[in-house]
């Protein structure tokens, strides 16, 4: 197995049994369908990068619609098959396991496109672009996307993430590449730094603690990688993270 491989596959164990993969939080994803324009009886869903399926999930019981859940994870696409059928909601699921970026769907199929977390695998450019003509007319896209809340970013801060995530932009140059990209922004809205603590950090560091005794040098690598990110937001939290963007195709 490649470096990189076994790198994503203690990745993927490290979060395996969190409800998410990433920040996040029900009740402000609740005010976000709230703020959304009307969509069609049964809208068709798909929750793209959904890991072990909170969003798919949270949409499936909020429409009772069926939610398209794609992830690269087969690991996490089983744990939201059983997720499902605990909560009854296995009808409404369908899991697609899949690269994000390869989905060979028809053109105009999607009513509501929803993607937390997971876009800067494309990047947001990207993840745009190659999701734009799945989206059907007036469609609605909610994507977060992590990004700086400022323009004037500590230096400590601009090396960590041009290091991380080169295609880092702010929340206006993120509005550009959905203007450009044949969406028009109807809102922008920050999560809130306690759903990090709360609903991700918390709970991944009681799996962090599990594994820190484990011999394998690559896990003890993801887990120092993963301290350090969390030091990073505690100490920076009001000048970066997750901005939810609300978009319609045009």
């Amino acid at each position: 197995m490649e470096e990189q491989e076994k790198y994503i596959r203690a990745l993927i164990e490290l979060h395996r049994g969190l409800e998410r993969q990433g920040p996040g939080d029900t009740d402000f994803s609740d005010y976000i369908i709230s703020q959304l324009p009307e969509l069609p009886t049964n809208p068709r869903i798909a929750d793209i990068g959904c890991g072990t399926g909170a969003g798919t999930l949270f949409l499936a019981d909020k429409f009772r619609s069926k939610v398209r859940a794609v992830d690269i994870s087969r690991d996490f696409l089983d744990e939201l098959d059983n997720r499902a059928k605990q909560r009854g909601l296995e009808h409404l699921v369908e899991t697609i396991e899949c690269d994000m970026k390869s989905l060979d769907w028809k053109p105009e199929s999607i009513d509501l496109l929803w993607s937390e977390g997971a876009a800067y695998n494309l990047t947001f450019k990207g993840a745009l672009k190659a999701w734009r003509p799945l989206m059907a007319p007036n469609g609605i896209a909610v994507i977060s996307e992590i990004g700086y809340f400022t323009s004037e970013v500590p230096e400590s801060l601009k090396v960590y993430w041009q290091n991380a995530y080169p295609a880092i932009g702010t929340e206006s140059e993120n509005s550009i590449h959905a203007n450009s990209s044949g969406f028009k922004i109807l809102g922008i809205h920050r999560l809130p730094s306690k759903a990090w603590w709360e609903n991700y950090y918390g709970p991944l560091r009681d799996n962090m603690n599990f594994f820190k005794h484990s011999e394998d040098s690559i896990m003890q690598a993801v887990i120092k990688e993963t301290e350090e990110e969390m030091k990073l937001f505690e100490e920076h939290e009001e000048q970066y993270g997750y901005s939810f963007y609300m978009m319609k195709a045009v």
